[in-house]
């Protein structure tokens, strides 16, 4: 969680190495590209994924490489998202698809198939990268967050929605909204056609408001309580200004957020351990901002 004049050195802390890494997920940006969202309508089938595309290993450079999928860029304006288990990504695409057709500031589904998805690629630094080359403050970082929460938890959950793995996931059953559960600044892209755009849907489903606030101030938390961490004093000042900034009380869903964090599969070592010290870190800032 760099920011200019906070981070003297590279990064030493389990967490602090992961921020890194998320800040250099996407490449630097590009010029502007046109506006090539689908017009297929919600309701009807996608085209398949090219076979010859669906069948390559490498289907070209790689341009991040998370906890569940890889994604690989085609050309300028497309990428090709893969799940490395092979699983469904059907449930995906049908979040996706949705909050792009009520608005929404995210990469559009342009073909699908079994493990794959064709992207419209989105040009720009991520948020995480603005904070750190001193491009973006803390207050207005904590501003994007807090309006992209407020934007999505405004869609309605779609009818019928629910996960192909809903065991993966036994902590949250559902809820009136879409909720992303890993909104932070290494998943917002910065770009010039949508503005604030949020990648890595990989976790999204439908939920509660409360519960998402409250994973994104426990994923900052989780850098800012890191001992002797050159990026802790700009994350506990990000997350104290998203905390102030937000309307949702992230204390409603902090236990299940912080329980859900700790079962994460994705968690490098270390990063566990994290956890409690975090959610204590959350609670401490919103009990103070209550009583000053």
């Amino acid at each position: 969680m760099n920011s200019a004049g906070l981070a003297p050195s590279g990064p030493t802390t389990p967490s602090e190495r992961r921020a890194a890494e998320a800040a250099e997920t996407y490449p630097p940006d590009l010029p502007t590209q046109p506006d090539r969202r689908s017009t297929v309508p919600v309701d009807q089938p996608l085209p398949p994924v090219d076979e010859v595309l669906a069948a390559s290993a490498e289907p070209g450079p790689i341009l991040a490489s998370g906890a569940t999928a890889d994604v690989f860029a085609l050309d300028d304006l497309h990428v090709l998202r893969r799940y490395r288990s092979g699983a469904d990504a059907s449930p995906e695409v049908h979040l996706l698809r949705h909050v792009v057709a009520h608005g929404f500031p995210a990469p559009a589904v342009l073909q699908a198939g079994g493990r794959d998805l064709v992207m419209e690629r989105l040009h720009g630094p991520t948020l995480l990268q603005a904070l750190g080359a001193g491009e973006v403050s803390l207050p207005d970082a904590a501003g994007i967050l807090h309006d992209l929460h407020t934007r999505l938890h405004a869609i309605p959950a779609p009818e019928g929605w629910g996960p192909d793995e809903p065991e993966a996931w036994p902590l949250v059953t559902s809820g009136p909204s879409v909720v992303h559960l890993d909104l932070h600044p290494g998943n917002v892209i910065l770009t010039e056609n949508h503005g604030p755009a949020l990648v890595d849907w990989a976790n999204a489903r439908t939920g509660t408001a409360e519960l998402d606030v409250s994973l994104t101030a426990l994923i900052i938390s989780e850098v800012a309580v890191d001992a002797g961490g050159v990026y802790s004093q700009a994350a506990r000042a990000l997350l104290a200004a998203f905390l102030a900034a937000s309307d949702i009380d992230p204390l409603v869903e902090l236990d299940v957020a912080a329980e859900l964090r700790a079962l994460d599969p994705s968690l490098v070592p270390g990063e566990r351990e994290l956890v409690p010290a975090a959610a204590v870190l959350v609670r401490d800032l919103v009990e103070v901002a209550a009583h000053p």
